[in-house]
């Protein structure tokens, strides 16, 4: 018969626990021969056994009830447990094994230990044990385990210290670390799940709800080994990636390096010859295959700058520029192609507009790619270059045709390296031009867009700052 909550006289934790641990063994040991003896000649002594275990029970039952600070509805679901441990004992043992993992029972008691080694090995486990906290820490960084028991009562290092010192070592805090006590406190249980513990259980054990916790905490531990593995292998995938492209750019470096000094000569070669006499069909064949080389050149020299700029090695070589001169210069270069494609250009100037800061090679190329672009796909028609005052308090650039359009779903492609809009018979050249013009306009602090309906033309337009942030004006 229990007393009340109030005549309770409450024991020191130390007191009960070496209260408990004994008839824990006493409870531990007779369920394991209980087992043992089951279909067996011994079966006889099972009722003798199962008595025992009650008998247990009852002991650790008058413990909770007169001597710790529980309250009826504790000791009620304390009485539940054992009815659940009773309940898992009558289950086929061969229901209750299964291959498991590895487990390092921790505890300064051998008695302990070995109850509980036997009762996870008869599970189907591999156990390890430890008698204490700091060979406990030497087994785990020796071998891996799937879960560790850990007792929180022991001399030296209690359970707390080595479960922080398991969760601060990165090395150890994946694996779960189940807390095992012969004290059922409340402010224990807080204590080792604010600390990282993953679970708590009271000793004695029922054996479906030991059985049930190592599970969670297997699956706990396979969920996050998978976890590791597979961001293990995304980070080699992605240096093998990085490796790769690092392999493929340097050897496009050395070609194109490789390419543009013979180009260069073939140039000049065929420049000098030009000045010569020539018929008018070798003059015209002359032109052409100096144009091509131009092109060719062009985009070998964008290619570099690409890079340059992507990688970014590549400095800006500030002046004053002038936006009529700007445009001027780049409606020149263009004007063979124009002529050659029958475009017209139009060429239309806000009044006023300020000088600005900028480099005057990476701009000029930047117009000349989105006129020639603009002409490409025009043909017969009109391409109209414009400058005028940005809201944003820059200059805005802009560049219209009257060609076949782009679709909405291209714009952020086509001003990607080597993206094109599959154009047919339209789609030529290397795909770098826009890429390199978002990239020089970017590194000017400005933004670059573009407007467009299929069957309708294209806009393509930049802004640049009249003085870019860090410039002095």
């Amino acid at each position: 018969m229990s007393v009340a909550v109030a005549d309770r006289t409450t024991l020191p934790p130390q007191l009960l626990h070496d209260l408990r641990s004994p008839l824990n063994q006493i409870i531990g040991y007779s369920e394991l021969l209980t087992e043992e003896a089951q279909g067996t000649s011994s079966e006889s002594v099972v009722a003798d056994l199962r008595k025992v275990r009650a008998a247990g029970h009852r002991m650790l039952a008058l413990i909770e009830q007169n001597f710790t600070a529980s309250t009826d509805e504790e000791t009620s679901a304390f009485q539940g447990e054992l009815a659940d441990d009773a309940a898992a004992e009558r289950t086929p043992i061969e229901e209750r094994r299964a291959a498991r993992g590895s487990v390092l029972v921790v505890d300064d008691d051998a008695t302990n230990r070995d109850v509980l080694s036997r009762r996870l090995e008869r599970q189907g486990h591999r156990v390890e044990t430890a008698s204490n906290g700091p060979d406990a820490l030497d087994v785990l960084r020796a071998r891996p385990f799937d879960v560790v028991l850990l007792d929180i009562m022991m001399p030296d290092m209690d359970g707390y210290e080595v479960l922080g010192r398991i969760k601060s070592d990165a090395r150890l805090r994946q694996v779960p670390v189940i807390m095992i006590s012969a004290i059922d406190d409340v402010q224990s249980v807080v204590r080792c799940i604010e600390a990282g513990a993953d679970d708590y259980l009271t000793k004695p054990f029922a054996p479906a709800l030991l059985k049930a916790r190592i599970g969670a905490s297997l699956g706990t531990k396979r969920g996050r080994d998978r976890e590791t593995a597979l961001y293990e292998r995304l980070q080699q995938n992605y240096k093998r990636l990085l490796e790769v492209e690092k392999l493929r750019d340097d050897m496009r470096n050395m070609i194109v390096h490789d390419l543009r000094t013979p180009l260069t000569s073939l140039l000049v070669g065929m420049e000098m010859v030009g000045t010569g006499e020539l018929t008018g069909s070798q003059r015209q064949m002359m032109d052409i295959a100096t144009s091509g080389g131009r092109t060719l050149l062009g985009m070998i020299n964008d290619l570099l700058d690409v890079e340059k700029m992507e990688s970014g090695t590549t400095r800006l070589q500030y002046t004053t520029l002038s936006v009529s001169a700007l445009v001027t210069a780049a409606v020149e270069q263009v004007a063979p192609l124009a002529a050659m494609e029958e475009t017209s250009l139009e060429v239309i100037l806000d009044s006023a507009l300020p000088a600005f800061a900028g480099d005057a090679n990476k701009l000029s190329r930047t117009l000349v790619n989105l006129i020639a672009n603009a002409i490409k796909f025009t043909g017969r028609g009109v391409v109209m270059i414009m400058a005028a005052h940005d809201d944003a308090g820059g200059i805005r650039f802009s560049v219209r045709d009257t060609g076949r359009g782009i679709p909405a779903e291209a714009f952020e492609r086509i001003f990607e390296k080597f993206g094109q809009v599959d154009g047919g018979k339209d789609n030529v050249g290397t795909g770098l031009g826009l890429a390199f013009c978002k990239l020089a306009v970017e590194a000017h602090g400005g933004r670059i867009a573009v407007e467009s309906t299929p069957g309708s033309g294209s806009t393509f337009s930049f802004t640049i700052p009249i003085t870019p942030r860090g410039h002095a004006a």
